[in-house]
């Protein structure tokens, strides 16, 4: 196939076109470059896409199957405007941040979605707003052709937001110091691996299957994660549990930025953030790694970065430290 990718140079769509590639296909990547370099074998076009003529160099060809992975309306519908027609099959990787709601553990496709904002380009505080627009607008220029896929969790290597990474990392940086974790054993957390999620999608296209899916990870308990994380950093520390009402208190953040617990989240309203239903994208073909090897991966990809380097997900060093301390026996 002749695949082009608005995006390519991180995580997501650098998966894409490694794996496209390695299938035979022809990648052309659209993108500013500043993200690192295109996979080998990937040609890149260089453009700003804010500007105009974001989309002058790109070859006025037929593409059998386009991926898009931008988050801002305006973008996405000057994209749709250059490219719908010339498209056999195209992919919106959309979020989950798209739904009105997260309070019902086991919800589906069928659950309300925000209301579509009308701005062209988004700040982040409306980042699922933006998302539906973004949905929206593909829905009306190639429905018939069109994969529509509500992303979970992504981790694996490449995942430059440290979410998915920051509990095996810890538990294999200080493998005998006390670990805190939440005791919390039922919690649910979801990750889906970058490499099946792209995997799944390229599949999609070439099989030319349309709809719309939560693609997300299978939902772990919190304490199941964590004895895994243990088993696959090498953790032998004891664990130190710590009450949620104590956390919350401390103001610990939660499953995501500096000093936070990584995929902990017990906020109001959230209790199906990580336990959507995912069996339509599962019926369509979608599987999962076993979790211990996304674990192992990860970590592999961790020590390449640095296990004591500053994270942008889960406890510093000092923090667990301190909590640990000041948690009441």
């Amino acid at each position: 196939m002749d695949i082009l990718i608005l995006g390519g140079t991180a995580f997501v769509g650098r998966e894409l076109a490694t794996q496209a590639l390695a299938r035979g296909h022809a990648v052309t990547c659209l993108a500013r470059g500043e993200s690192g370099a295109v996979a080998a074998g990937a040609t890149l076009i260089t453009a700003d896409r804010s500007r105009p003529d974001a989309y002058a160099a790109v070859p006025d060809q037929d593409w059998d199957a386009v991926f898009e992975v931008s988050w801002q309306p305006g973008f996405v519908r000057s994209a749709l405007d250059a490219f719908a027609d010339k498209a056999k099959h195209w992919t919106y990787i959309s979020s989950g941040n798209a739904y009105e709601k997260f309070d019902t553990p086991g919800a589906d496709e069928s659950a309300p979605l925000r209301a579509a904002t009308d701005q062209d380009v988004a700040d982040r505080e409306l980042y699922g707003e933006a998302k539906v627009a973004c949905e929206l607008a593909s829905i009306d220029a190639v429905g018939d052709r069109l994969v529509i896929a509500r992303a979970g969790l992504i981790g694996g290597p490449g995942d430059a937001s440290d979410r998915g990474g920051a509990w095996v990392a810890r538990a294999a940086r200080a493998p005998e110091e006390p670990l805190l974790v939440p005791d919390t054993p039922d919690l649910a957390t979801s990750i889906i691996d970058v490499r099946d999620l792209a995997s799944w999608l390229l599949d999609c296209a070439e099989s030319g299957r349309s709809g719309t899916f939560d693609a997300v990870g299978p939902m772990v308990p919190f304490g199941e994660w964590i004895a895994l994380v243990r088993e696959v950093g090498g953790h032998t520390g004891p664990v130190v549990l710590a009450p949620q009402e104590w956390l919350e208190a401390q103001e610990v953040g939660q499953y995501m930025g500096p000093d936070s617990l990584a995929m902990w989240l017990t906020e109001p309203g959230y209790e199906g953030w990580s336990s959507r239903s995912g069996q339509a994208a599962l019926a369509a073909g979608l599987t999962h790694r076993p979790r211990a090897e996304l674990l192992r991966d990860t970590l592999a990809w961790e020590r390449e970065l640095g296990l004591d380097r500053e994270r942008k997900a889960g406890l510093s060093p000092e923090r667990e430290r301190e909590l640990i301390k000041s948690l009441p026996n």
